[in-house]
């Protein structure tokens, strides 16, 4: 046997799962956080080139998160009636398609096409996020499936901090600097030319991007994949959905990532202008701090991941989501690199949030489980919503830091999640 094939079945054997497969459905992982935290850039990017309020920007997270809320629940009937490769093949199809649209959007000049091209983009990673976690856990020896998801899940964040160095050097950095009132003092021909340009950088990093996952859908598509599914397909959906609502600490759950999601792209969507207001930076010298931000979220989940030897899940939700309203109290009344600081901070208390919160809403939901799950996706309108109120507060006040009361009432709401959640298990077990 050659040394490359002794290798790849050293790690198949570790993994206990077929390693191309897992390889293939791992770079998912990656991909959905490049488009996460790539799209949260273009709030600032939007404004600049359009002249816009920071309420208008944010139709840029409702449509994005907007997807996954109406997507979800349509993409776990979806796996459960066919496979798990067919949802993968179908979300990634969506993502391929809203990239390469953002080429004809960019053409038109149109935040609406802006907004379709990201609706569809978002609506493939409410599928793939709904179908990529279960096959990850489903696709190899049950004992070892936890250990496989941490390993998929450790390429996320990164993909996440791709995104954003991809935006400032490719985006943000070939924005004009001219700002609102001198565009608007401009001639049509001009600001038509500055605006194409700067739509142009915008389209570049999507469509480059839809072409790479057209090869990875293909690679996927003529694959042998493990079907990963040994449950029936019939679908009992509303009987499933009443012994769901009758859970208090399932239900309690999705409010809780509801307003975590919200709270998390409240946070990082208006990161650059904060900074920006605060420093006096451009975007670029600006995105600087978002990438420290997610450096500091990818840390701080192994950090937390070892805690949770010592401390109780719950009692770690509650303490971190303190220690974010302490940083957010900060960011609202400091100023300069206090406040910024304290910004960078939040990610840190952020970190455990969402695999916490889904954690402790699934225990106990059984054969539940998958249309469980995908209320928790669901919860992830959050992004949608949240960033929108911010938005207005900012506008309505003329003060980015007065919008960061937004976050903080969801970081409270999830400190007595944290609080609650293990009484109402004790008393639901």
């Amino acid at each position: 046997m050659s040394e490359s094939k002794q290798f790849s079945s050293s790690i198949s054997s570790g993994l206990k799962a077929p390693i191309v497969p897992f390889i293939l459905i791992t770079s998912l992982f990656f991909m959905w956080g490049l488009a996460n935290n790539l799209t949260d850039t273009l709030l600032a990017a939007f404004k600049r080139i359009m002249s816009m309020s920071d309420f208008q920007t944010s139709w840029i997270q409702i449509a994005f998160y907007g997807a996954y809320f109406c997507l979800a629940l349509p993409a776990a009937v979806f796996i459960k009636k066919f496979t798990y490769k067919s949802g993968v093949l179908l979300g990634l199809g969506l993502y391929v398609v809203g990239a390469l649209l953002f080429y004809p959007s960019s053409i038109a000049m149109q935040y609406g096409l802006f907004l379709g091209s990201l609706y569809i983009l978002a609506g493939g990673l409410a599928i793939l996020e709904t179908a990529c976690n279960p096959y990850i856990i489903a696709m190899g020896d049950e004992k070892t499936g936890t250990q496989r998801l941490n390993l998929a899940q450790s390429f996320n964040p990164i993909g996440s901090i791709s995104g954003v160095v991809i935006s400032k050097f490719y985006i943000l950095s070939q924005l004009d600097v001219s700002g609102a009132q001198e565009r608007a003092a401009m001639s049509a021909e001009q600001l038509q030319s500055i605006q194409q340009a700067e739509l142009g950088a915008v389209m570049g990093p999507y469509v480059t991007l839809g072409f790479v996952l057209l090869g990875i859908w293909l690679l996927i598509a003529f694959t042998k994949m493990p079907k990963a599914s040994t449950t029936s397909t019939s679908i009992d959906l509303w009987p499933t959905i009443k012994r769901l609502v009758r859970k208090k600490s399932y239900v309690l759950g999705v409010v809780a990532q509801f307003f975590y999601v919200g709270a998390q792209i409240c946070v990082w969507s208006f990161t650059i202008r904060y900074v920006m207001d605060e420093l006096g930076l451009a975007e670029a010298g600006a995105s600087n701090y978002y990438i420290a931000a997610l450096i500091v979220f990818t840390l701080f989940r192994f950090v937390n991941t070892y805690l949770m030897k010592y401390i109780k899940p719950s009692n770690l939700l509650m303490g971190s989501a303190m220690l974010g309203v302490l940083s957010t109290l900060v960011v609202i009344l400091g100023s300069g690199y206090v406040g910024v600081i304290a910004l960078v901070a939040i990610s840190a208390f952020m970190s455990l949030m969402f695999p916490t919160i889904f954690g402790l809403a699934s225990q106990g939901l059984g054969e539940d489980t998958k249309i469980g799950s995908s209320g928790l996706i669901m919860a992830i309108g959050g992004g949608a919503a949240l960033p929108a109120v911010q938005g207005m507060i900012s506008d309505a006040t003329g003060s980015i830091h007065l919008s960061y009361f937004v976050p903080l009432v969801c970081f409270v709401i999830i400190a007595f999640y944290g609080m609650l959640s293990k009484k109402y298990q004790l008393a639901e077990s």
